[in-house]
């Protein structure tokens, strides 16, 4: 009997597990299972070199939807996982990145003839985000949402939401709006979400990333940046006056030029004209050619999508707590940069590498 005892102690501290509940905090090992898993959304040349992961198996794959998302829902001992896949080879999936006009974080989007999605990302009437993974947040909430629910009811309190790429950037509108369903009541207030967002684009303006961060603090989302990856970099931020907070030394600025003397005056508001007005027709082109160009494309496949009203911004900024990897010289040595393959630094496999040198 004792020697039963032994062997089973022997096995279960041999066998990768972890705790019943999620622990805030980075965890190093809790990441890279969560690329491991990730992997298998590809083939065996996607997943070159990866393992498989030894805690989560996939329960559920959703079926295609909206801009050709997709998600899966993973299993692990006192925890289940929500999976955001990243953009495809497919137009329409890239359609979701480039629709990159803002709106507000707090709306509704007529997804086609007749269904309408309410979303809610952000308390703050400031905070805009991303259209296009606004846009496929909403049809992959109605999938989720019920999953979620179905857990709970099987006694599951905790779940990770994580995503690569495209994945990352919805999975913060998508851990955002599953927080505001615990503020109404939709879903209990006792599930503790815990997020990976791996090798995200910027999904919104500096106050949607106040509120998410403020909202996920003090360790419950993480960022996590190949610093030779271009993809954080995107999309392109233009800053303006009115994406200040509202007391700043600039609102006020033309009030103040006619108060000085004449030569100081002419000089200080022809300064202004030129710093400002170039940023406002960048955004305005932005507007049109992300916004409105795009969205009549993505009428084309998703008939009955409203294009809504565009935020006056294009103040994208990166958001949650950063874990940085930082490349090293064998690092580049195993993946040099190379202008003919533009996501080498992008794929999992080199952030993989990059994670595994992470202090524990």
């Amino acid at each position: 009997m004792l020697k039963k005892v032994t062997l089973l102690l022997i096995f279960l501290l041999a066998t990768p597990t972890f705790s019943q509940k999620l622990k805030p905090g980075f965890d190093k090992q809790e990441y890279i299972e969560l690329l491991e898993a990730f992997s298998r959304w590809g083939d065996s040349v996607f997943y070159k070199g990866i393992p498989e992961s030894k805690i989560y198996k996939t329960k559920y794959r959703s079926e295609e939807m909206g801009l050709l998302n997709q998600w899966e829902l993973y299993e692990a001992p006192g925890h289940s996982v929500i999976c955001i896949r990243g953009t495809t080879k497919d137009q329409m999936s890239w359609f979701a990145n480039f629709y990159a006009a803002m709106i507000p974080a707090q709306g509704k989007l007529q997804l086609n003839d007749s269904t309408a999605f309410d979303y809610h990302f952000a308390d703050d009437p400031k905070a805009a985000v991303h259209v296009g993974w606004t846009l496929s947040t909403c049809f992959l909430m109605r999938d989720i949402l019920p999953k979620v629910q179905q857990q709970y009811e099987k006694g599951v309190r905790d779940f990770i939401v994580f995503g690569h790429s495209q994945g990352a950037a919805i999975s913060y509108f998508v851990t955002a709006q599953l927080k505001y369903y615990q503020q109404t009541g939709v879903l209990p207030k006792d599930i503790q979400f815990k997020t990976y967002c791996s090798a995200a684009p910027k999904p919104g303006n500096l106050y949607f990333a106040y509120d998410y961060e403020a909202s996920t603090q003090i360790g419950w989302s993480y960022s996590v940046v190949n610093a030779s990856d271009w993809v954080p970099e995107v999309p392109v931020s233009i800053q303006q006056v009115n994406d200040f907070n509202t007391t700043n030394p600039f609102k006020d600025a033309k009030k103040k030029f006619k108060k000085m003397p004449f030569p100081q005056r002419e000089f200080m508001g022809f300064m202004h004209s030129q710093l400002t007005k170039y940023n406002r027709k960048a955004v305005k082109r932005y507007q049109f050619f992300l916004g409105k160009i795009v969205s009549k494309m993505i009428v084309k496949k998703l008939p009955g999508f409203k294009n809504p009203e565009y935020y006056d911004s294009n103040y994208y900024v990166r958001t949650g707590n950063m874990i940085i990897l930082k490349p090293d010289e064998a690092y580049f040595a195993a993946f040099p940069d190379n202008d003919e393959t533009l996501f080498v630094h992008h794929n999992l496999l080199p952030y993989l590498t990059l994670a595994q040198k992470l202090p524990n």
